[in-house]
């Protein structure tokens, strides 16, 4: 039973990712919980899990990764649009993003390369019997998915095609992810589907997301009082099961403080999470593999999914990190030889083109180049881009070993080769001019793709819940995308609207008109 806020009201947020930020700012905003009485425990030293960006000019700067955005994330753009932009505070987040992707228009020249060429995009190279598969797929409901790989729904040549290239890289979906999973995809960006050769429709913010989403976030929840208390890991949450009832009782953190939740109390927690354990490296030095043992948000998860069988089933997400690892890379360069030959090569001006797919890389290597200054504090000289590569395992062409064995020097090799410009970078690879190249191991990146059933995850609000809420990407929200900032922020909102009676409901999940969704509901609602 939803519950008005009053003076009284605790929020004790478990994590600092997006969904629990915005959590915060909905609890505030619309609940009316006194900001104050709102704390956040986080196990890292930073808030914004994934959405991250650090680093400097003379160490070299580091995304781990970035969410790409379009213009129907309706829960994200609600959030954004009351957020004073890192800039400017008489702009919102969301008209500066606006504001700079009407400058800076995806429309991607270079999509797909191969032998350092660019390749002919003008079909998907779909056949008839993929088609029907396709077609098959996006009418089957998710009741006979459970499990199922993408690899067990088509034929081997679809892995061939332009469209899963494109597919692939532009979401990190692989063969053996979940069938459950693509199939939402495909619905849900349907109507990105016609521009998905040149990235259209896709939206960018001005820095990376750390600057432009995290820190504005952050400050506007700071400046109203709430409390952030970083590098302090919650390690369990004790509670109350009494048949269908369910209450949180108490926090107990690493350092051995035990909080009691009394009878006004809540708790916020995000549960798993696609950089814990995350390891960097160098231009010199492989990062290194770590497993849940290493892990805080996993870990917590794992301890509470043992007391009741509606909080989830991490094991299916988490335990098998061969499957659910890949690794990416930020290079900093106090040179634009590279960027300058990529806009002649590409025809795009930085922040236009997005991915450049290296489809006969052994690694399936994609990069980034976004636009220039990616960082507040980046001097005009200094530039940067990202990169990642799907398949670690694997042999690289140029480099004969492993990705996951490379420093980030031997990744760069790997990338000028296959771009055919060792001898324009060899004189770059030999100066100060490379500032570094930060590889990055990340165990758990696509564990919310792992083929799965429809109770692995948990729903936001577990039946009988009382006093708590599940955040994140590993809840259940039906339609909607995992791997999106959107799908963050619509459990943000399904948590305060479900617990808190403050005459607000989540923003529908778009559909667009040639969505099956859309078309069943037409036909039922002619036939009535």
């Amino acid at each position: 039973m939803k519950q008005k806020a009053d003076e009284e009201t605790r929020i004790y947020m478990v994590g600092a990712g997006l969904a629990n930020l915005a959590a915060a700012y909905y609890a505030i905003e619309s609940a009316g919980v006194d900001p104050q009485k709102i704390t956040f425990y986080e196990q890292w030293e930073v808030a914004g899990g994934a959405l991250d960006g650090s680093g400097d000019p003379e160490r070299g700067y580091l995304i781990r990764g970035g969410r790409m955005h379009e213009k129907h994330y309706h829960c994200y753009w609600d959030l954004l649009s009351h957020i004073p932009s890192y800039d400017d505070p008489e702009v919102s987040v969301y008209e500066e993003t606006m504001e700079f992707n009407s400058r800076f228009v995806s429309d991607a020249h270079a999509r797909l390369l191969r032998d350092g060429k660019r390749m002919d995009l003008s079909s998907y190279g779909l056949s008839k019997a993929d088609q029907l598969a396709m077609t098959k797929l996006l009418f089957t409901p998710e009741s006979r998915l459970e499990y199922l790989r993408i690899e067990e729904w088509f034929s081997g040549e679809f892995f061939t095609t332009n469209y899963w290239l494109l597919f692939t890289s532009m979401f990190a979906f692989q063969k053996w992810s979940s069938l459950m999973e693509a199939r939402r995809y495909m619905l849900r960006f349907m109507h990105l589907m016609p521009g998905m050769k040149r990235l259209e429709g896709i939206l960018r913010t001005r820095y990376n997301q750390y600057h432009s989403v995290v820190v504005p976030l952050q400050r506007w929840l700071e400046e109203k009082g709430v409390r952030f208390e970083l590098n302090r890991a919650v390690e369990e949450i004790d509670f109350e099961l009494e048949g269908e009832r369910k209450r949180a009782m108490a926090l107990r953190l690493g350092d051995g403080e035990r909080i009691g939740l009394g009878a006004k109390d809540y708790c916020f927690f995000i549960n798993g999470s696609i950089v814990d354990g995350a390891d960097e490296g160098d231009l010199e030095h492989v990062p290194r593999l770590k497993g849940v043992e290493e892990t805080g948000s996993w870990k917590l998860w794992k301890r509470i999914a043992a007391k009741d069988p509606s909080f989830g089933n991490p094991e299916v997400f988490c335990g098998a990190v061969d499957k659910s690892k890949w690794y990416s890379f930020t290079v900093t360069l106090r040179d634009s030889t590279f960027h300058d030959y990529m806009e002649e090569f590409t025809g795009n001006l930085d922040g236009t083109g997005g991915l450049v797919t290296m489809t006969d890389s052994n690694w399936l290597m994609s990069i980034v180049i976004a636009r220039q200054p990616h960082f507040p504090d980046q001097p005009k000289d200094v530039k940067v881009f990202w990169g990642y590569g799907l398949y670690a395992d694997r042999i690289g062409n140029k480099v004969r070993k492993p990705m996951g064995e490379c420093s980030g020097r031997e990744i760069l090799e790997e990338l000028w080769y296959h771009l055919k410009i060792e001898e324009l970078m060899a004189p770059v690879m030999d100066s100060d001019r490379l500032v570094n190249c930060i590889p990055v191991a990340m165990p758990f990146i696509d564990s919310l793709f792992m083929p799965r059933g429809l109770k692995d995850r948990p729903k936001v609000l577990p039946e009988g819940s009382e006093n708590f809420a599940f955040l994140g990407q590993f809840t259940e929200v039906e339609e909607d995308c995992v791997f999106t900032v959107e799908y963050s922020v619509r459990t943000a909102q399904e948590a305060v609207f479900g617990l808190f009676d403050c005459g607000r409901e989540p923003l529908p999940v778009y559909v667009g008109a040639h969505h099956p969704l859309a078309v069943m509901r037409a036909a039922q609602a002619i036939s009535e």
